[in-house]
């Protein structure tokens, strides 16, 4: 259905809304891929994938993404999204994509990420170059999201 994916883009976004919905959409809209259909994909990285400073899809395109999102609306409490993208050694090997959605601070769920992508890598045997953490918080003021993902295109 979509060939091989070779290139990858690392995008994070937060938004409010009426309902928890419209919160994601405008995370989604922050993040820069409201405009895909959106194909939730577990945590491969291609090999030899290539990351990308912009998604050049038509609108309405499917578009395979791992992400983290999570949505609140109890006032005060901080949410965050993550993502970690651990890169392969060789361009001839996969690498992994690590999600995490909750209510830890950025900093922990930075360092959280970091790990579960190192220890995915570890346990496939397979030779880290680089591992690419991005994350998100928001404080809940109404209804929020947060969002952090992977798209793979």
């Amino acid at each position: 259905m979509f060939g091989r994916l070779k290139n990858y883009i690392i995008v994070s976004g937060a938004g409010r809304g009426r309902t928890h919905l419209n919160a994601f959409d405008a995370a989604l809209h922050d993040a820069g891929i409201s405009k895909y259909n959106l194909i939730r994909v577990s945590s491969i990285l291609p090999p030899g994938a290539e990351e990308k400073k912009s998604i050049d899809l038509p609108a309405g395109a499917l578009l395979p993404i791992a992400y983290g999102s999570i949505e609140s609306s109890e006032e005060g409490t901080l949410i965050t999204a993550g993502i970690a993208v651990a890169i392969p050694q060789s361009m001839e090997e996969h690498g992994v994509i690590m999600e995490y959605s909750g209510y830890l601070p950025e900093k922990d769920a930075e360092k959280l990420l970091y790990q579960m992508a190192q220890d995915a890598m570890e346990m496939r045997k397979i030779p880290v170059k680089e591992i690419k953490v991005k994350t998100i918080s928001k404080k809940v003021d109404g209804i929020v999201s947060v969002f952090a993902g992977v798209a793979l295109f």
